[in-house]
């Protein structure tokens, strides 16, 4: 039996191997762009996922507000610091994808078609 509070990671790695999928398994390049996005966002929701302890009830953000006991708030504050990788992992992902499609573009008006399968057949 599958215990509650783990449900949301088995989803985050099924994600991840939807992904893995799409980039070992199709051969269309704009396929396998969309399968690197979603294995990147799969990460960052597991990560976001370990951010909150599920064991804990009452686990809140970790924003420190006037006149709150500084204990207290250490004790049920989520962790700040994947969520702070998540938000450089969106920066450079967005990087990585403008790139990738840049390239795929230039793939594009050199060969004619996105099919691999079909450029590695061309010579040029």
């Amino acid at each position: 039996m599958i215990q509650p509070g783990t449900m949301p990671y088995i989803l985050a790695i099924l994600v991840l191997a939807v992904g893995v999928y799409a980039v070992s398994c199709k051969k269309n390049v704009v396929k396998i762009i969309v399968g690197i996005m979603i294995m990147e966002h799969a990460v960052n929701l597991f990560l976001l996922l370990m951010t909150y302890r599920a064991s804990e009830a009452g686990v809140v953000a970790p924003i420190l507000t006037r006149g709150q006991d500084a204990a207290a708030f250490a004790a049920t504050a989520a962790d700040p610091t994947p969520q702070a990788l998540i938000l450089t992992s969106i920066v450079i992902g967005l990087g990585v994808v403008a790139l990738m499609v840049a390239m795929a573009l230039r793939l594009h008006e050199k060969y004619g078609t996105f099919d691999l399968s079909r450029i590695r057949s061309l010579r040029g």
